[in-house]
């Protein structure tokens, strides 16, 4: 196959996947229907800022519209740095801060596919137990969260949780294709289902804003959290699109005063 049915071939993946019609894309990327068809069947050979432009209309990820542009015989517009590269220098920086200041609750920063970049002291209470072959060479959240040796085993809700992670994998692989993130949800999705019913929710009587909060048995009782994802605005690199930071928040007050009451006994000494 020639460079512009690959690319043409590429770009019908991707409006198929959008559910757009010929017409709906080219309203959007400001051409026509007849352009549209022609680039997809390999007529005409889509110059490289229409490629970018009917990237931009279909969402493509950064990583897969270099894929577009090469091929279609045009180099990659977006580089794909290593976070240790000095000019990301500030994007760690502003990491760390994000991290440290959200403690002593839980934070974590994730790439595309859900494996770990980095934590704060905090993910302590979600590490705690672990075996070492979920958490090397790296560890990945799906892994951790929905493995039998991981996390499930002290998730009061697990049925509950593991539907949720799962819905959610599943959408992100529609809707980018993401061959690793089949992978994994093709893995995870195989682990035992939980036999046991969720336990009663001892809140289940006051109305909550979270129909599936995080729900964590511990020696001191169970510890309740919700999440929210965090991006970083316009990037123009691959490795900075794929980031995502997942912050932990108590949902009652005896989850936050139990991660206060860990940060302070596991804080290092102050020096006499």
């Amino acid at each position: 196959m020639d460079n512009e049915s690959r690319v043409g071939a590429l770009l019908r993946e991707w409006r198929m996947r959008r559910r757009l019609s010929q017409l709906d894309l080219a309203l959007q990327a400001d051409t026509s229907a007849r352009h549209v068809s022609y680039v997809e069947t390999g007529r005409a050979k889509p110059s490289r800022a229409m490629v970018l432009r009917l990237s931009d209309a279909l969402d493509v990820p950064l990583r897969e519209r270099n894929t577009l542009l090469l091929a279609a015989d045009y180099a990659p517009a977006y580089r794909e740095s290593s976070l240790d590269d000095a000019d990301l220098d500030a994007v760690r920086s502003a990491l760390d801060l994000m991290l440290t200041a959200h403690e002593p609750y839980p934070a974590v920063v994730v790439d595309r596919v859900w494996t770990v970049v980095t934590g704060n002291a905090a993910m302590g209470v979600l590490m705690t137990g672990v075996p070492e072959h979920l958490l090397l060479p790296k560890p990945n959240v799906y892994r951790l969260v929905l493995h039998p040796d991981g996390l499930s085993a002290r998730l009061a809700n697990l049925t509950q949780v593991r539907e949720l992670f799962l819905e959610r994998l599943s959408h992100q692989v529609s809707a980018t294709g993401d061959a690793e993130l089949r992978a994994l949800l093709d893995e995870v999705a195989a682990y035992p289902a939980p036999t046991a019913p969720d336990e009663p929710d001892p809140d289940a009587a006051r109305p909550s804003p979270f129909e599936v909060p995080l729900r964590i048995r511990t020696p001191v009782g169970e510890l309740r959290m919700f999440s929210t994802m965090a991006t970083f605005g316009a990037p123009a690199d691959v490795t900075l699109s794929e980031l995502a930071i997942e912050l932990f928040y108590p949902l009652d007050e005896f989850t936050a005063a139990t991660l206060r009451g860990m940060a302070t006994a596991n804080a290092p000494a102050a020096p006499e």
